[in-house]
């Protein structure tokens, strides 16, 4: 028997029309629909994909919400034994996950494990968070020679990356919000911040000016911080 395939599938930041056509292509055509499952019923990834996933078995891969790396590699290597079984059997695998496969993605550590297995696996690319909310916010990203630094708002060290001549996007911002605004203010970088909360998705919220962004906003919150802009 021919093994299957597993492909990971970025499906975009909310917005279901951002769907590429190559993701809709494979998730029509897999036999399972592998959904991320962060222990608190998060289901934004398979919301997305809608009708694409009905009718098709759900692979639900749990993965908890801590940094103890054992505890992480434990869950990582037992979705990755789940997903090669299935492989084994013949089965095409999709693997959704928000925004883009190698951009900060829990999918990585599964992709890596399952090709150590000697399995297949593809990673279909999605639009990116920090994409969708500069279009939403009218902003370029990167213009003439302008550098781009993408960082997660959770660094350990934000005032490093403030050093780097770059325009920059912080992802995930919700917990840092407060911090990170202080931070931006002691560079005198508040003026150029803005955030997008929930890009794409229906409880979006634009704040053109990051200072006027509440601190209780959510997880999937994005700072963008263009230098030259007033």
């Amino acid at each position: 028997m021919e093994r299957g395939v597993l492909y990971g599938v970025g499906v975009g930041p909310g917005d279901p029309e951002l769907l590429t056509r190559k993701a809709q292509r494979i998730l029509s055509q897999a036999d399972v629909i592998a959904v991320p499952d962060k222990g608190a019923g998060e289901q934004t990834a398979l919301k997305i994909v809608g009708e694409l996933a009905e009718g098709k078995p759900l692979l639900r891969c749990h993965t908890p919400m801590v940094r103890d790396r054992a505890a992480l590699d434990a869950a990582y290597g037992q979705i990755a034994a789940g997903i090669a079984a299935l492989l084994d059997e013949g089965k095409t695998v999709a693997y959704i996950t928000l925004g883009d496969p190698s951009i900060y993605s829990t999918y990585l550590y599964i992709h890596r494990r399952v090709l150590s297995m000697g399995c297949t696996a593809e990673i279909i690319p999605g639009v990116p968070s920090f994409c969708a909310a500069a279009a939403r916010l009218g902003l370029g990203l990167c213009e003439g020679s302008d550098r781009l630094l993408i960082v997660p708002a959770s660094h350990r060290d934000v005032e490093d990356c403030l050093a780097v001549d770059a325009n920059l996007v912080f992802m995930k911002a919700g917990r840092e919000l407060g911090a990170l605004r202080q931070t931006l203010d002691g560079h005198g970088l508040l003026p150029c911040a803005a955030m997008v909360e929930n890009c794409g998705m229906a409880a979006e919220r634009v704040y053109p000016r990051f200072a006027d962004a509440p601190e209780d906003s959510g997880y999937f919150s994005l700072v963008v911080v263009k230098r030259d802009e007033p």
